[in-house]
């Protein structure tokens, strides 16, 4: 007799225990989640400093 209740053992287990209807949805939702925190912390970082750019040693001839 298999015991099918068990966590999933591989990586194609787990797949498969994942895009089953109702454990998907919470995959889903977390996935969003995840997507959305990230997104939301490289929003709350500071750009870097970029150094004063000196100007142009030769200009281009205006006519």
């Amino acid at each position: 007799m298999s015991d099918d209740t068990g966590p999933p053992r591989t990586f194609k287990g787990l797949l498969r225990w994942a895009t089953t209807p109702p454990q998907a949805w919470g995959v889903y939702l977390l996935a969003v989640l995840l997507v959305w925190l990230v997104s939301f912390y490289a929003g709350t970082l500071k750009p870097k400093k970029v150094p004063e750019a000196s100007p142009p040693a030769a200009a281009a001839p205006r006519s």
